[in-house]
């Protein structure tokens, strides 16, 4: 293996958005940086299945919705 090529891995602390922090190894900064971080898990929507809405007002959403909408729909 080349020498000097791989990066430094160390401990990190990482802060969550609501305060609460965790010791981790990363190759982030230097060793004892601290990570804040602007999203996290616990408040994204993607992870707690928010109830996020998608505003379209006639484009890609509603072009789709028009030529696919009917997919997968059972015929009565």
């Amino acid at each position: 293996m080349k020498a000097d090529i791989h990066p430094h891995y160390h401990t990190i602390k990482v802060v969550m958005t609501d305060g609460t922090e965790f010791v981790t190894r990363s190759t982030y900064g230097s060793e004892g940086d601290k990570l804040a971080l602007d999203i996290d898990p616990k408040t994204h929507p993607a992870w707690t299945g928010g109830n996020a809405q998608l505003l379209d007002r006639g484009g890609r959403l509603s072009k789709f919705t028009s030529r696919f909408g009917s997919i997968g729909q059972v015929k009565k």
